[in-house]
């Protein structure tokens, strides 16, 4: 035998020797296909044997509810049973539902993805539009992904209104504040500024000294110094819900909450003053099968049977 055809037989062997072993290893572990299809293992179907039922449960103090997407609809201000005027910012809870659900058993963690609003198909990419279509769901405007427990879950489709929040309980809302461009020191850092006389002259509301001298000979990172100021997340804790409208999806937070007319924010339960569990729907409110929205009253936190004004009499 000659050595091309030596070399030739050799390589033959080391082709079909390859191709067998990627045959066995592609049997031996799951196959995730880019599709709605379910997982392949070998040429055998498995589907997830879990079933999540959408069902009131029992919160416990462990459990963690998942948020909504409300689009803030702008500020106002109301005068209660006593009289005292509160700051409102209205938000809207704009046709949010379960878009995906995220399991231990397939990603390794619990959440839930929220979609809000409505979106043409023309509008979105095709990832987006095979994303929606997998999931069986209408195209959305808003996704967000919510971090819950295990006894939170819902199953695809599942609708959340403002019903979801229960009035006078504290909320944390996460937003994109307003863009106010590059700003000095004065307005970015809350500082002092300069004298406004005794010599000071076109450095009135400068920043002042930014270091040392030739030890350290630099200046440190992290110096507050003019710059883009606004365009970033934020997120406002312990935020009070005042009312809130089943009818309209409308909910009434006392003060202001982060980003323009028209942007898109996140709430979910607050984390330091932590709502009454045994108040809250968990995982969510399910409205009745014959229940009509649109004759549903606004809903308003309770204020007391004593008079705040006359409180220190």
């Amino acid at each position: 035998m000659s050595a091309t055809s030596r070399g030739l037989a050799s390589r033959l062997n080391f082709i079909s020797s390859f191709i067998s072993r990627a045959s066995s290893i592609r049997a031996s572990y799951q196959v995730r296909r880019f599709s709605a299809e379910p997982i392949l293992v070998g040429d055998e179907f498995e589907r997830d044997s879990r079933i999540i039922e959408a069902r009131p449960g029992v919160m416990t103090p462990n459990s963690r509810r998942t948020g909504v997407i409300a689009v803030k609809c702008g500020m106002t201000a109301v005068w209660d049973k006593w009289g005292a005027r509160v700051p409102i910012s209205v938000l809207w809870v704009d046709d949010n539902i379960v878009s995906q659900v995220k399991t231990v058993e397939k990603e390794g963690f619990s959440a839930l993805q929220i979609g809000c609003g409505q979106k043409k198909e023309k509008h979105l990419t095709k990832p987006e539009v095979g994303h929606f279509r997998a999931q069986g769901v209408p195209m959305k405007r808003k996704l967000r992904e919510f971090p819950v427990t295990e006894d939170a879950l819902l199953p695809v489709g599942t609708s959340l209104s403002v019903r979801h929040f229960v009035p006078g309980q504290f909320v944390d809302v996460t937003g994109i504040t307003r863009g106010k461009g590059f700003q000095g020191g004065m307005k970015r850092h809350n500082f002092k500024g300069m004298p406004a006389s005794h010599g000071a002259s076109l450095s009135h509301r400068s920043i002042g000294s930014t270091g040392q001298r030739d030890a350290p000979g630099k200046v440190f990172k992290g110096k507050k110094m003019p710059g883009r100021m606004g365009g970033k997340q934020c997120t406002v804790k312990n935020v009070w819900v005042y009312k809130i409208d089943p009818a309209r999806n409308l909910m009434w937070l006392k003060g202001q909450v982060p980003g323009a007319e028209g942007n898109f924010v996140f709430i979910k339960d607050a984390v330091y003053k932590k709502p009454d569990i045994s108040l809250l729907p968990f995982p969510t409110y399910f409205a009745p099968e014959d229940a009509e929205t649109e004759e549903l009253e606004p809903i308003v936190a309770d204020l007391g049977e004593m008079d705040p004004f006359m409180a220190a009499d």
